[in-house]
Parts: C-alpha cells; structure tokens; sequence
C-alpha cells in the first residue's frame, strides 16, 4: 500500500525514468531486430544458381573486406570444363564481372554510392533470375543486352563506358534486372581473372550429390557452396556496408543502456535528496532501512515494467522503417529487410528491467541510511553540499581526465579516439562531483547584468542559486554532460576531416586533380585527356612468409603510377631503404615498412606477387619507405596494374593545370565522367563518403546522448520546480505577480542551463585541444580547431526550449489558483 501511496504521490518525478527506460528499450529492440535481420544473404545474380564454386579466400585483417584471389583464364576453363561434366550439371558458368556505366543524355548515369555499375559475359544472365523481356541475346561485338529499367527499346543506341573509354552498342534485347550484358568473347578480355564459377543444375538432380562432386573436382583449390551458404560470395561492398551499420548499431545501443542507467540513477538520487523530509518521518512512525530501500525498488520496477513494456512494442513497429532509413543513409545494403521475431523484444524488455533496477541501486542505499528526524531538523541552506568523498573523488577523478589529456596531446592516431572519450568521461564526472564548488563563482558572474536591471529578480536568482547550491549543480549536470559531449564528438570529427585534408593537400605538388564526377573512377580515356601522374588502384596477392598456410595469401593494396612523375607530385615521399629512382619498369616495386615487415621483404630483395588475373609474377623492391607516404602499400608501374587488372579505374591524375583552362573541356571530361578541382577541393572531398557515414554516425551518437541527457535535464527541473511548489506561493502571497515569478522560474532555468553549457564547454574544449595538438604532430601541418557551430547551436536550442517548458509550465500550474495555490496541491 505504500509503495502504491508513492508511486501516484511522485509520478510527475518519475516521468524522466519511464521515458529514459521507454526509449532506451525501443532503441535496443529496434537495434537488435535489425541485427538479427542483417545476415549476408545470397546475391540477385547468382540465386538463379543452386551450387556455386567460389574461388580461395584470403586472408583479411579486421576491418578490411577484400575479394577472393581469382583463378586464372586457363583455371578457370579447366574447372569449368571439369565442373561441366558432373551428372546433373546443365552448365557450369564462369562469372566475369567488369565496369560498364551507361552515358545518357552526355553524362554516366547510375548510382555508385549504391552498388558498382557492373558488366557481365551474356553467359552469366543464367546464373540470375533475368530473364529477356524483348529482344535477343548479344551475339556480336557491338551488342548489348541491358536492364529494361533505362528505357531503350531493342535496336537502340547506347554508350557503354568501360575501363578504356566509351564506346557505342546496339541493344540487342533488354532483362529484367540490372546489369549490362556483352557476348562472352567481348566481357573475357574485360574480366580475366574468375572469382566465381556457377553451375546451372538440372530440375530432377540431387544438388548434395552435385556439390560433392565438385568439392572433388575443386579440392582446396575453392570453395563450394550451395543453399544459404552461398551469401559467402555476397560483394566485398555489401559486406563492410553491413559491418560499418553493426558498429553503429552496437555503438547506439550500448549508449542508450549506459545513458538509461545515467538517467534513472541521477533522477531517483535526486529524489532521495529532496524526499529526506518523507523518509525521515518513515523512520520516526518505525520503517527499517530495508523497507526503504524496497520503496524504492518497488518504484524502479513499476517504472521499468511499464515503460520497458511500451519501449519493446515502440521498438517493433518503428524497426521496419529505421531499417529503411538506415540504407537510405548507407549503413545497411540495399534490399535489406527487417525481419520481426519475438524473442529481441522479449531480452530489450529484460535488459529495461535490469537498468531500472541498477539505476536505483545507490539511490535505495542512501534512502536507507536518512536517520530518525534529521530530515526535519535541517534547513533549507546547504550548509555543507561538498562532503569529504565527494572532494576526494571529484579531485583524483578531475586529476585524472587532466593526465589523460595530456597524454593525448602526445598520442599516436591509434589512441587519440580512445584517450579523448576517456579524458572526456574522466573530466565530466570531476567537473560533477566538482560542481558545487565551481557553482557559486559562476553564479556570480553569470548574474552579475541581471542585478543591474531594475526590479528583485536578479538578486532571487543569484541567492536561490547560492542557498541551495547542491539542487543547482544538481540541475545543471544533465547539460554538461549534453553539452560536453555533443561538442567534443561534432568538434573532434570536424577537426580531425579537416587535419587529414590539410595534410593531404600540403603534400600534392600539383595545379589541379581530374576525379571522377558520377562514376567510381575515370577510364582511360578521361586520363589521356591531361597530363600529369595517374593513381591506377588495385589489389594484389602475397603469399605469407614461410609458407603458412592461411587462405589463399595476402591480399595488398597497389597503385599503379608512372615513377618519375609520382616522385615529383608527392610531398610526403620518405624513403628509409633502397632507392626510389631505381623504382622503374615492370620488375620494379616501392612497399611500405609495414608491409615489408609482415611479409619478411627488404630492399633490393625479390618478391612473388599474385595478379588480378590469376597470374603470377616475381618484381624486385627496389625501397621501401615510411608508412604513410605513399596511397597505398605497394606501388608498382602503371603499365603493369593495366596489363593484369583490365578493369582497374584511376583514382586521380594531378596535373599541372590549373582549373578553369580550357573551358570546352568540361563537358568533354562531364562525359568521361570525370571533373578538374583544386588540391584543396580534391584533399577536402577524396574520402567523402567515409566522412559522410562518419558524420551520420556522429550525429546519431549525438542524438542518443543528447536525447536521453535531455531528458534528465527536463526531468530534474520538472522535479525540481515541483518541490518548490511553497516557496513559489510564498513569493506569490508576498506581493509578486504571477508573471514575476515565472520570470525568476524561467531565469534560474537559464542559469542552470548556463553553467552547465560553461562546464561542458571547458570540458571539450580542454579535449578538443589536445586533440588538435595530436593531430598537428601527426599530420605535420598547422590544424584548425573546427567546432560545428550549427550543430552545438541547435542543441543548445532544443535544451534551452525543453528546460523552460520542464519548469515555466509547472510553475504556472503551481500558481494557476492563485495565493490560495487551489491549482496544484501542495505537499
């Protein structure tokens, strides 16, 4: 019965758990349906296939997403022709996969950022389930058979543009889905090397018995797949898509468990401090400390029962459509769908339960420990709001996230991300248990204009604060943290893009940069088109040193350039062994030192290397030179990349030329697909879409902090405003005005928000700059501090919006009766 008396007495402060726990368990039930929906699944392409023999995979280090190491030509037409003659095999279908980008209209049309527009061999299209719609198959070399979704009928003109250039088809007949499809002998010189050969299996066989019988044929030299097993060949792209979305996924989560628990321990210790009075005359009429402290859990569970209940349905039905939303902003592939099952809500709506009750847990204690009577025998003053735990672990915490940013202003890049949370989280939780002690000088200044204007509410705001200093460091913490947090995380992403651009572009020594407009690279004939040094990007295979057998070797990341004018356009080029004039012709590379040392290789040493093609051959290092000085870990001659990789696409080419010359030659190079930019464009946009997921999942980190934070902010006022209910009447019975008094309501609001925006603000900042300075030493170049202005802006906003409406609409409930109070009953 008392716990039932409380919970309808303290709804109002009880509001700010329940909305916590009800977001926090729709956010882990949406979160969670979704990982479970996102599984690899079996690519469009090869569903039409019921075995698929997939060539070796590599060995691939955390994070990287790198393609199988292809047979060659000659492998590849002997495992088909072996794979062929297995009963029940109607064919067996090497894939060839290449660029090709349509040009409509003078522009490449298509959309990389979804998928890589691809080409195929015709034979391919049996592996898929497309089918023709109208026409025929592609027989000769200017034919092609296209998806019927571009709108050009059979018999129509095209331009395909390839890895060389654009040339013109006829189309042939048009299918049902995408892709563009060449005869085979035209895609074979396109794709040589074969990643994936699929067999086409008759209705009536055994596709066990299929598959054992090519595991025979292949041995270890692939892998074969038949069922759900075969979304192991799902693109290397859908992959990290897929990988990057669960990392922001589990990042989310992980927030808005801890941010919960934030939430519903400061609110119901809060409480206990303003509810000493209440459980003081418990103790005196005779409850034990446990009875208090089963008070207080019985009221965390009816809040986490019902709000995690509501949390759990919320989270189901708004799943399908964050789903949607989160492939629109490219964490999850396209065609991923949500599948609805039971039991993630089921655990999100147990894990609620759990939060509540660890929020409660140190509230529960400290309501056990309020003695007989001493709640009504003290005053309203905060005679001593800093105890001696508190000024010990407010300084060894503050002492703490100090040491940390100094060690950050020294950090490597490894470290600078995990030092700057965690002097952040250190110097928060100092500058918290600190707070009553940076209170009263900020208050101080913070309204020393309000007792320059006319009337008494400055002087109620400045001594309302300093009376009781532990409800106003109390209030104000849910903004430092929002604060704190919303800045350091906005200010050290926009500093560290804008750090890596400058340290990009100081180290072109070029006029301008052609990149691609449209399109995922520029062919070859948007290179030829000015002069200056080609980046020719690819992937190549070593085996492991001593001959280990792990996968099918290690994959490398190689460019292609031309040396002499590599030399010339790179400012960072730092060679520590060897000589990069004698980097030239085919049986040449340049590699790393960390690329060196995993592989055991060293100057003027030879070195097997594994094509793109599925061919081999040895190059001789000729240096090796300093990590990061060079845009890849191998470089090797442009010529050699072309000749083993005939669908490789340029990255960039720097040129002399300045942008703005020849001003016909932008609609030249618009249909290449490609556009002439500034260094500095060119350094500020070259890992634009990285920076453009990074800045989505900055922003959803920044909502979920600053929402549940918010939360808190609105709550302890609400709670706050509505304890004080007799002493807002007393001010109204006194002479004041109604409008007098929600003015001195709305302005202690204000101050509380300021010292909380002043507290959050010296915490990031402080990161913020030894951030800088770690990214100034790393980069080698001068880097400005960057804080989104907009961003902070608007958040300030929203809190400052839901703070007075958190205490000004309470206030005026108070006050609606008038002195009499008969608008709000007054405990």
């Amino acid at each position: 019965m008392l716990s039932v008396a409380a919970l309808r007495a303290r709804w109002t402060g009880l509001l700010g758990p329940f909305v916590a726990l009800c977001l926090g368990v729709a956010l882990m039930s949406m979160t969670a349906l979704i990982l479970v929906s996102a599984q690899p699944r079996v690519p469009d392409r090869y569903a039409g296939a019921e075995v698929l023999v997939a060539a070796p995979a590599v060995e691939a280090a955390p994070g990287t997403f790198p393609e199988r190491r292809p047979w060659s030509p000659e492998r590849a037409a002997e495992l088909a022709g072996q794979l062929a003659a297995i009963g029940g095999v109607a064919a067996a279908v090497p894939e060839r996969s290449f660029y090709a980008q349509a040009v409509v209209d003078g522009r490449p049309v298509g959309e990389p950022a979804l998928g890589d527009p691809q080409g195929h061999g015709w034979s391919s299209a049996a592996l898929a389930p497309y089918r023709l719609v109208a026409g025929g198959p592609p027989g000769r070399p200017d034919e092609v058979a296209l998806d019927r979704a571009l709108g050009i009928a059979p018999g129509g003109r095209v331009t395909l543009l390839t890895a060389t250039g654009p040339a013109g088809y006829t189309v042939a007949g048009t299918v049902d889905g995408p892709g563009f499809y060449l005869a085979d002998p035209v895609a074979a010189p396109l794709a040589r090397g074969v990643r994936l050969i699929g067999l086409v299996v008759a209705d009536d066989a055994d596709v066990a018995a299929v598959r054992a019988a090519a595991e025979a044929v292949v041995g270890r030299d692939g892998t074969v797949l038949t069922g759900a097993d075969r979304a192991e060949v799902e693109p290397p792209r859908d992959v990290r898509t897929r990988w990057i979305g669960m990392q922001v996924l589990t990042a989310m989560t992980a927030l808005a468990g801890f941010v919960s628990i934030f939430v519903v321990a400061s609110t119901f210790a809060f409480g206990v401090a303003q509810r000493r009075r209440e459980f003081g005359l418990l103790r005196t009429v005779g409850a034990t400390p446990g009875q208090l402290r089963r008070l207080m859990y019985t009221e965390a569970l009816a809040v986490g029962a019902v709000g995690a209940a509501v949390g759990a349905v919320l989270g189901t039905v708004c799943a399908p459509a964050f789903g949607a939303l989160l492939v629109d902003a490219g964490f999850q592939p396209v065609g991923f769908r949500v599948r609805i099952e039971p039991w993630p809500p089921a655990a999100a709506y147990l894990v609620g339960l759990v939060v509540a009750l660890l929020g409660v847990w140190s509230a529960s204690r400290r309501a056990g420990r309020v003695r007989p009577l001493e709640a009504l025998r003290e005053a309203v003053v905060d005679r001593r709001p800093m105890t001696r735990s508190r000024w010990i672990g407010g300084i060894l915490t503050t002492a703490f996230g100090l040491l940390l940013t100094v060690r950050l202003a020294g950090a490597g890049p490894d470290d600078i991300v995990n030092y700057a949370l965690y002097a952040a989280m250190a110097l928060t939780g100092g500058l918290t248990l600190l707070a009553p002690v940076l209170v009263p000088p900020l208050t101080y200044v913070l309204t020393w204009p309000l007792e320059r204007l006319p009337g008494a509410t400055g002087m109620l705001v400045r001594r309302n604060a300093l009376t009781a200093v532990r409800r106003t460091a109390s209030t104000s913490a849910p903004m430092l943290l929002t604060v704190g947090f919303a800045v350091l995380i906005a200010g050290s992403v926009a500093t560290s893009a804008g750090a890596y651009a400058s340290r990009d572009a100081a180290a072109i020594r070029a006029g301008s940069v052609l990149v691609p407009a449209g399109t995922p690279g520029l062919s070859d004939a948007a290179v030829a088109t000015v002069p200056g040094t080609a980046l020719l990007p690819s992937t190549v295979y070593a085996d492991p040193p001593g001959g280990a057998a792990t996968g099918a070797g290690i994959p490398i990341i190689a460019a292609g350039v031309e040396p002499a004018g590599f030399a010339r356009m790179n400012g960072r080029l730092r060679v520590l062994s060897g000589d990069f004039a004698a980097f030239r012709g085919p049986e040449t590379a340049v590699v790393t030192a960390g690329l060196a040392d995993r592989l055991g290789w060293s100057a003027g040493a030879p070195a097997l290397l594994g094509y793109p093609d599925g061919t081999g051959g040895q190059v001789r290092v000729a240096a090796v030179v300093a990590d990061g000085s060079i845009p890849a870990q191998l470089l090797l001659t442009r010529e050699v990349v072309r000749a083993h990789d005939p669908s490789a696409l340029t990255e960039a080419v720097f040129t002399p030329a300045t942008t703005g010359q020849d001003g016909g030659g932008a609609d030249r190079w618009a249909a290449l697909g490609a556009r002439l930019v500034g260094v500095a464009e060119y350094a500020a946009e070259r890992d634009a879409a990285e920076d453009r997921l990074v800045w989505l999942a900055t922003l959803i980190l920044i909502g979920v902090s600053a929402g549940y934070t918010a939360i808190a902010l609105a709550n302890t006022l609400l709670m706050a405003t509505a304890h004080r209910a007799r002493e807002l009447l007393v001010l109204l019975r006194s002479g004041a005005t109604v409008r007098q008094v929600l003015a001195t309501v709305a302005t202690e609001s204000g101050l509380v928000l300021a010292i909380g925006t002043a507290l959050g603000l010296l915490v990031s900042m402080v990161a913020l700059l030894a951030i800088r300075s770690a990214l100034s030493e790393q980069v080698g170049v001068p880097v400005e501090l960057v804080v989104p202005g907009s961003t902070i802006g608007l958040l300030v906003a929203g809190c400052v919006v839901l703070a007075l409406a958190a205490s000004v609409l309470p206030a005026r409930l108070i006050l609606r009766g008038g002195p009499g109070g008969g608008g709000y009953r007054v405990e």
